[in-house]
């Protein structure tokens, strides 16, 4: 691992010019390079005439369509991942080797064995050069509030939780070649669409210990599914529901975590601000102890900006940043169970799926009826 400094502002490369870099990404690194702590030096795509126009409207200094060339000549000190996530762990595992820091964009991999992988090519402590996943969720200041109130204990436990993601995909949406398809787009709405809140959840509860889970395909012409639902089961004892939806005309995403003292309710669609978040106390609990659980300070919407920050700062300290290795890995691992015990009908427990589970290297396991036809797991299951 490379022992460097990071730069003044840090350096940073921007890898796929796509939608999401431009409504998401670049505006978050042009607001902190006005702030002096990033200056972005490189776009790198595919396509030439997409990231020479990229380059150009962003003033960015240098286009290019080969990463490996990009790092080589550039040596950015972090590079920012917007590509689909079948190339993640390829151009991520490049990054790290290169001595760059890694900003990835969910899904971070299209499987455990990936996202192993990439961890793999960190080298040293853990606190050098390192990727992280956009989970932009956690670093709202309504996240940061609740969470203090929940790990501080200041709600009583929490004890039965509900997540739901239920969005609304119409067939024009998936007419689009590369979705719906489990190599091109990881998953479907467990994957692709919940995968935000189902962060946000474990955030706020903690470490997870099994999942039962239910997967369907009702509506769509996909190999994924459109539908699914599981029930998850907490270190602590408490339980929860979980909803990922494509099927919902009323879209809403919603938390709410139910504790001995209050519950807590967080309704949005896609990101929030302090307003979106409710406490209800439970009768009896004094009105001044309300009013400091209803006080969340300053609003900081959650957003890739909120999250960036905390990045920078992270790297600049030597820090951790929470996204990344476990703290990244753990949102993965339970969306991998929840594929796995619906397609098996078998509960799975956190630990289970490692090297050598079928679910460890494809998120459908090779099971009938949701591995692309002609794969040889389906022809074994067969």
């Amino acid at each position: 691992m490379s022992s460097h400094v990071p730069n003044t502002p840090l350096r940073t490369a921007v890898v796929g010019t796509g939608s999401i870099a431009r409504s998401s990404h670049l505006p978050a690194l042009t607001k902190l390079a006005a702030e002096g702590e990033v200056e972005v030096v490189a776009a790198v795509d595919v396509d030439g005439t997409a990231v020479r126009t990229f380059a150009d409207e962003f003033g960015i200094p240098q286009a290019s369509t080969d990463l490996h060339t990009m790092l080589t000549e550039t040596r950015p000190d972090l590079v920012v991942l917007c590509t689909p996530p079948a190339v993640h762990r390829e151009q991520a595992v490049a990054a790290l080797a290169a001595g760059a820091w890694v900003w990835c964009e969910k899904p971070p991999c299209p499987s455990l064995a990936d996202y192993d992988a990439v961890e793999a090519a960190e080298q040293g402590d853990g606190t050098g050069p390192y990727a992280s996943v956009v989970f932009q969720h956690r670093f709202g200041s309504g996240a940061r509030h609740v969470r203090a109130l929940l790990r501080g204990g200041a709600l009583g436990r929490p004890l039965v939780a509900h997540c739901q993601t239920t969005w609304y995909r119409n067939q024009a949406y998936y007419a689009v070649p590369w979705r719906g398809r489990w190599a091109t787009e990881g998953g479907g709405p467990a994957m692709g669409h919940g995968i935000h809140q189902t962060d946000l959840l474990l955030d706020l509860m903690g470490p997870w210990t099994e999942v039962r889970g239910m997967a369907a395909r009702l509506v769509h012409d996909v190999e994924t599914e459109d539908v699914s639902t599981a029930l998850v089961r907490f270190a602590d004892g408490g339980v929860a529901t979980l909803v990922n939806s494509v099927l919902s005309p009323h879209e809403v995403s919603r938390i709410r975590i139910d504790c001995e003292l209050a519950t807590v309710e967080l309704t949005h669609l896609y990101g929030y601000r302090n307003a979106d978040w409710r406490i209800i106390p439970a009768p009896g609990v004094p009105e001044e102890t309300v009013a400091a659980w209803r006080d969340f300070g300053a609003d900081e919407p959650s957003s890739h900006q909120a999250q960036l920050r905390v990045l920078v700062d992270d790297i600049r300290n030597g820090r951790r940043h929470s996204t990344s290795g476990a703290g990244g890995r753990r949102t993965l691992e339970l969306i991998t169970a929840l594929y796995k015990s619906a397609f098996t009908g078998t509960p799975v427990h956190a630990g289970d799926i490692g090297p050598g589970d079928p679910y460890y290297t494809e998120l459908h396991g090779g099971a009938p009826g949701w591995a692309p036809a002609g794969t040889r797991e389906e022809e074994d299951h067969a």
